[in-house]
């Protein structure tokens, strides 16, 4: 049988049905918070934040990013199946993000959790949509796992 026409497209910018089904529930979760995180960084003049999406297997993740979130952190599950969850890092830059999500891999691998993607994106400047910054932390994550990016932190920042 042939393959049809959009599998044989070399690595262009597409989503599967799972995908764009993941980019939906994503927009519903996040939408909103992010709005009110451009409401206080306009108002109180505050620093940029990141966004991390996050998946790991045989741990818990969930209750590993609860214990590990600050109180200003927001921590969001997108796909319970998938073990996929969002944290929303209000007033973070590069680094401290950084140093975050390497801590959290760090315990993912000792408490014997594998296939573990971590993305993140830090936002610096109120100007883009919020479904711009979900889609892009979400291309920027399914370009990872196809890149079979395991155990590695894909940072990228939106200025």
């Amino acid at each position: 049988m042939d393959n049809r026409e959009n599998e044989n497209r070399a690595n262009s910018l597409k989503f599967n049905g799972k995908e764009i089904e993941l980019a939906a529930k994503m927009l519903d979760r996040l939408q909103t918070t992010i709005e009110i995180v451009y409401y206080l960084m306009e108002q109180e003049h505050e620093q940029s934040f990141v966004l991390m999406l996050m998946t790991a297997k045989n741990i818990d993740l969930q209750a590993l990013l609860t214990k590990e979130k600050r109180d200003t952190d927001i921590l969001f599950e997108i796909d319970k199946e998938e073990f996929l969850y969002v944290m929303l890092c209000q007033d973070t830059k590069v680094d401290g993000g950084y140093r975050f999500a390497e801590r959290v891999i760090r315990n993912v691998l000792l408490d014997n959790g594998n296939e573990v993607y971590c993305t993140q994106l830090e936002i610096r400047a109120a100007h883009y949509k919020p479904k711009q910054v979900i889609l892009k932390l979400l291309e920027t994550f399914i370009k990872s796992k196809h890149e079979n990016n395991t155990g590695e932190i894909v940072f990228r920042s939106l200025h």
